[in-house]
């Protein structure tokens, strides 16, 4: 096995509660019209569907109203975070005047958050004990980041830190890769948009930002694969095996399509509409 121990505990203040949060989602991001959104929404404004109690007025009937977008987005829990802790519970909507500098800093704390996401599932990975002293170090000094204030959060080189995190979890995915005997196929970064894979062997492989749009990955063995920023949406994971597959997201699985008997990383939930 490669999982030390579960991150469960520590990813929980990593998801997101939205009754927490004063839907800032559907409101400081924008979204085109496409497959993915109805209608066009720029930044900063409030969704139409949005309520007054920042309740979404037709989540049950997202994907069936023409926003499936909505529904594999996640925030890793910044919402919470940046509504109560950031700006202490002040909202857009009662203070008007603090809406603009907390739509800002919404996206940098889902970039920290999503960073905190990562660092812990790597700490979990028990072949990549050498990176580990490191990982806790990157861990800390994010946490403290997202405690920060809202103007050194806008302030913040979030792509610089990516960058110095992205070496630590690429090295703690080889090592977890490495555990697994024989080949290890390398499609990091590769175009698999539309490829037949089903049935693939990919136990170990890297397809670390890996663009899978629509791909066929049915009954496909996904095992210990490193898939942190693969593109996921519309692949067919009929079948697929992702036991032990390393920093899969809830969101990338949602994105997806799936069935009964695909195989799901510890920790994550079988989407509704698989």
């Amino acid at each position: 096995m490669t999982q030390e121990n579960p991150p469960a505990a520590e990813h929980a203040e990593l998801r997101a509660d939205c009754a927490e949060c004063f839907g800032l989602c559907c409101v400081a991001l924008p979204f085109a019209r496409s497959t993915d959104f109805a209608v066009d929404k720029p930044a900063g404004k409030a969704c139409g569907h949005l309520r007054k109690d920042f309740r979404c007025g037709i989540h049950t009937r997202l994907r069936s109203e023409g926003y499936p977008g909505c529904t594999v987005f996640d925030c890793f829990g910044a919402g919470q975070k940046v509504s109560r802790v950031t700006f202490g519970g002040t909202d857009w909507r009662t203070t008007p005047t603090a809406a603009g500098e907390m739509f800002a800093v919404f996206p940098v704390m889902r970039q920290l958050h999503e960073l905190l996401w990562y660092v812990t599932e790597a700490l979990a990975l028990a072949p990549a004990r050498p990176v580990h002293p490191e990982l806790r170090r990157a861990r800390h000094r994010i946490d403290a980041l997202t405690h920060g204030s809202s103007d050194s959060l806008r302030a913040l080189d979030v792509n610089a830190l990516r960058g110095e995190v992205n070496a630590l979890l690429l090295r703690a995915g080889d090592l977890a890769r490495e555990q697994v005997p024989g080949r290890r196929p390398n499609h990091r970064g590769a175009d698999l948009v539309g490829a037949r894979l089903a049935g693939a062997d990919l136990r170990g492989a890297s397809l670390r930002g890996a663009l899978l749009v629509a791909a066929d990955l049915s009954g496909a063995d996904l095992r210990n694969a490193d898939l942190i920023g693969a593109d996921l949406r519309d692949a067919d994971l009929s079948g697929a095996d992702l036991t032990g597959s390393l920093f899969v997201t809830q969101a990338q699985l949602s994105a997806a399509r799936g069935d009964a008997v695909t195989l799901l990383p510890a920790g994550l939930s079988r989407p509704a509409h698989w």
